[in-house]
């Protein structure tokens, strides 16, 4: 728009992961404008994309899901201008979102350089326990706990990174952590490692994946990173984690090692879970 100003726009939508309406537009919306903070931007406007079965639920449902999707677009400061509804068998609901990004300043996949550490701001697990919840495997306090993670915004995670001069981030969602990850390995041209157990995971995570609860999203990403990740003595419930797809997940940002504990003081939630170890050397170490 202008040398210091660059619009950035975004597009997700999906079927329900957990059964309140309210809530599931709540999470579709916290998801969609993640990709606007990833970027280092400020959400503008939003526009509502809506697939229902129209006749076989209430209208109620449909309206339950906007206004919750309402609400989160609301809470980042942004607005609902419009969108478009088709009647189809199953439910789906999403955002586009436009935002603005201070161009100098913009937040990138392929700007970490040796001797950032690796910073994540939410725990992972969403795909796991999302898929015991629709089982009815998932216990309210871990239940509330994952809602609660997947409907929380990067906005102040986005605004440290930016103020802190990082100039590499992304946020975490359907290619799982090592996935993307990877894709700022590849795009930055240097080899990451990342202390598996200082990755945080919510609550209940291990348990439900212990007891069965797998998603294809996990399998397909674990065949994506196969090769370009040293697992070291990984167990296989490391790996899932590791791989597992996220909803509304954190973002993952690459700092200078000396701005790392402010940013850690400024927000809540954050961890340290590895560092850019090598230049020219695309690829990573689970240690």
């Amino acid at each position: 728009m202008s040398d210091d100003l660059t619009l950035v726009q975004t597009v997700d939508f999906f079927a329900p992961i957990i059964d309140d309406p309210y809530d599931f537009g709540r999470v579709a919306a916290a998801n969609a404008l993640s990709d606007i903070y990833a970027m280092g931007g400020e959400p503008l406007t939003a526009m509502n994309i809506a697939a229902f079965p129209t006749g076989a639920l209430p209208i109620e449902v449909l309206s339950e899901i906007l206004r919750g999707g309402q609400d989160v677009v609301h809470a980042a400061g942004a607005v609902v201008v419009g969108g478009h509804t088709v009647a189809d068998d199953e439910v789906k609901f999403g955002l586009s979102v436009t935002g603005r990004v201070d161009a100098n300043r913009m937040l990138t996949n392929d700007a970490a350089v040796a001797g950032d550490l690796l910073i994540l701001t939410k725990p992972l697990g969403t795909g796991i326990l999302a898929t015991a919840a629709k089982s009815g495997k998932l216990a309210k306090p871990e239940l509330d706990a994952l809602v609660d993670s997947m409907t929380t915004l990067n906005a102040v995670a986005s605004r440290v990174a930016v103020a802190l001069h990082s100039r590499c981030a992304t946020d975490v969602t359907g290619f799982g952590l090592l996935g993307h990850l990877s894709h700022i390995a590849r795009a930055s041209k240097v080899r990451i490692r990342i202390d598996r157990g200082a990755v945080p995971v919510l609550p209940g995570t291990r348990e439900a994946w212990l007891a069965g609860s797998r998603t294809g999203g996990a399998e397909r990403n674990l065949d994506f990173v196969r090769d370009l990740v040293d697992w070291g003595d990984a167990s296989e419930v490391d790996r899932a984690l590791l791989v597992d797809p996220q909803t509304s997940g954190g973002l993952l940002v690459a700092l200078r090692r000396e701005l790392s504990a402010e940013y850690l003081s400024r927000v809540p939630g954050a961890t340290v879970i590895g560092e850019v170890v090598a230049a020219g050397a695309p690829g990573l170490v689970v240690a």
